[in-house]
């Protein structure tokens, strides 16, 4: 019998402008309404990488020449970025809904993703964003604002790093819900959602910092109750020797072959490594639900078995 899905388009599948984003997202509307067609309720998060990066460097460079701009930062980037690719989603999604004779509607939830104040990634913040600097510009940047982190990123100059914390719970979570029951396509926890802290007054606080996008949906699928955790990217099955005369392509993996091929340093920490992760997470979290990486193009195969990689536990 169908469930529910969520599924994880990584932001580089996005494009790098709108105009690219609209046309990526026009050749995944079929795949993604071809899910919903086979009964499923949907859920879509998104990464926004190259989008969130290139916010928080117009406002950055913008405000360097003009005071009536100010820096903005991550917090607000993120809901920025959220929102556009959001529109973006909804509309197209929402042509091929009415191309299909289908009913369904689409709304985007800009979405708050609580994370610990005191999670030790706070202590040391790994992830760069914004634009590149001189050692000499960032170590005035530090002293301007002491709260902050530059490193040297990769030989290329200094660059702002903030924490990666775990995600704890979402805001937002009774609204996604409560759309899904009066069937809305509801787009959620883009990248990784906006971090933000409790305070003692109930209110939240937005933090400077990046949650991994996989985790944040593999969490947002525990969360709503999801049978299943798709994680789209632009490969078409997890490979374990990559690149190398023995590489080979997996169908299934059980949690305890994920996590061996993990620990053996089959998969990049920077691109399969944490969808493998969090595929693990969501598969171990309850008997019964499957996590699924495959090709965005795939979708509807890879939910009969047909594609992509499907991890489960036993």
């Amino acid at each position: 019998m169908p469930g529910r899905i969520v599924i994880a388009l990584g932001g580089n599948a996005l494009g790098n402008t709108p105009e690219e984003q609209k046309q990526k997202i026009e050749n995944a509307a079929p795949a993604l309404v071809g899910l919903i067609s086979q009964g499923y309720e949907i859920i879509v998060s998104h990464g926004n990488g190259p989008q969130v990066g290139m916010i928080n460097l117009a406002f950055a460079e913008s405000s360097k020449f003009n005071e009536k701009i100010p820096p903005i930062d991550l917090p607000e980037c993120t809901a920025m970025s959220q929102g556009y690719i959001g529109y973006h989603l909804q509309n197209g999604i929402k042509r091929e809904l009415r191309r299909e004779g289908m009913p369904w509607n689409v709304a985007s939830m800009i979405t708050q993703v609580i994370v610990d104040e005191n999670d030790p990634a706070f202590n040391n913040p790994t992830k760069p964003i914004g634009a590149y600097y001189t050692e000499e510009e960032a170590r005035a940047l530090m002293a301007e604002n002491p709260s902050q982190t530059y490193r040297e990123d990769a030989g290329r100059g200094w660059r702002r790093m903030v924490a990666s914390p775990a995600p704890c719970g979402i805001v937002e979570r009774d609204s996604i819900l409560n759309l899904l029951d009066n069937e809305f396509i509801v787009i959620a926890c883009g990248g990784g959602g906006i971090p933000v802290i409790r305070r003692g007054d109930g209110d939240y606080e937005g933090v400077a910092a990046v949650i991994d996008k996989d985790f944040a949906s593999a969490y947002l699928a525990e969360a709503c109750d999801a049978d299943y955790l798709f994680i789209l990217t632009a490969v078409s099955k997890v490979a374990i020797n990559w690149g190398e005369s023995t590489e080979t392509f997996l169908d299934k993996m059980s949690v305890a072959e994920a996590e061996k091929y993990c620990e053996e340093g089959h998969f990049a920490p920077g691109s399969m490594l944490p969808k493998v992760r969090a595929a693990i997470h969501f598969a171990k979290s309850k008997i019964g639900r499957r996590a699924i990486i495959a090709d965005l193009n795939d979708a509807p195969l890879a939910i009969r078995g047909l594609a992509g990689t499907e991890i489960y536990a036993k």
